[in-house]
C-alpha cells in the first residue's frame, strides 16, 4: 500500500518524476515483463522502500507514464478548441495516433503486449474529453438524449483508440494527418448524436 504524502511537496514531485523518468529510460533497454522494481529503484538512486510510497507497483509506474504522455499529447492538440466539432474531433484523433506513435517508441520491444494493457483507462480518457465538450444542457435534456450522447461518445472514443492502434501496427503507411483525414469522415457518421 502506498503512503499518502503531500503530492504538491516539491520533494515528493522530484522523486515522482525521478522514478518515471528511471522507469523510462529502463522501458527503453528491456521488455516490461524483466523490469523489476529494484531496477527502478537503482536506476533512479533511491532505496525500494521510496519506491513503495510512491507507486504500488511497476505497473502503477506505467499508468501514471502513459496517461501523464496521453495527457500532454491531447492538451496540445486540443489546446483552443472551445466546441466538439469535426476540427476538435480530428485534433483528438490525431492526438490518439501521437500516442501510440509516441508509445511504439517508448517501448520499442513490447508495443504489441503494452498497447492494449490500459486500452480501457485510455478509452475512457477520449469519451471523458468528448463529453467535457458537449453542452450540460443537452445532456440533461432527457434520458434518452443522455442515453445517445453517451453511446456514441463511447463509439467515437473506441473508434479512434482502434483505428489509430492498426495504423501504428501496420507500420504507419501513410501519415497520421492523411488517415485522420480519410477516416474522419466514417467516425463521423457515429459522432453525428455528439454534435447535434
Amino acid at each position: 500500500m502506498t503512503i499518502k504524502k503531500n503530492e504538491a511537496d516539491p520533494r515528493v514531485i522530484r522523486t515522482r518524476r525521478l522514478l518515471q523518468d528511471a522507469f523510462a529510460s529502463l522501458i527503453q533497454e528491456k521488455d516490461f515483463e524483466s523490469i523489476t522494481v529494484r531496477d527502478i529503484a537503482e536506476r533512479a538512486t533511491v532505496n525500494r522502500a521510496t519506491f513503495y510510497a510512491h507507486f504500488v507497483d511497476k505497473f502503477e509506474i506505467l499508468e501514471a507514464k502513459l496517461m501523464e504522455s496521453f495527457m500532454t499529447i491531447i492538451n496540445r492538440r486540443i489546446s483552443g478548441h472551445e466546441a466538439l466539432n469535426e476540427e476538435t474531433i480530428q485534433s483528438i484523433f490525431l492526438g490518439v495516433c501521437d500516442f501510440h506513435k509516441g508509445l511504439d517508441t517508448m517501448c520499442k520491444r513490447r508495443y504489441e503486449s503494452l498497447g492494449p494493457v490500459f486500452e480501457i483507462q485510455i478509452k475512457e480518457k477520449i469519451q471523458k474529453i468528448l463529453l467535457s465538450f458537449i453542452d450540460k444542457d443537452k445532456m440533461l435534456s432527457s434520458p434518452n438524449a443522455q442515453f445517445l450522447i453517451n453511446t456514441a461518445s463511447i463509439m467515437l472514443s473506441w473508434g479512434m483508440y482502434g483505428a489509430a492502434y492498426v495504423w501504428n501496427i501496420e507500420g504507419c503507411l501513410i501519415s497520421a494527418e492523411s488517415f485522420v483525414k480519410q477516416t474522419t469522415p466514417l467516425l463521423m457518421n457515429g459522432a453525428k448524436e455528439l454534435l447535434g
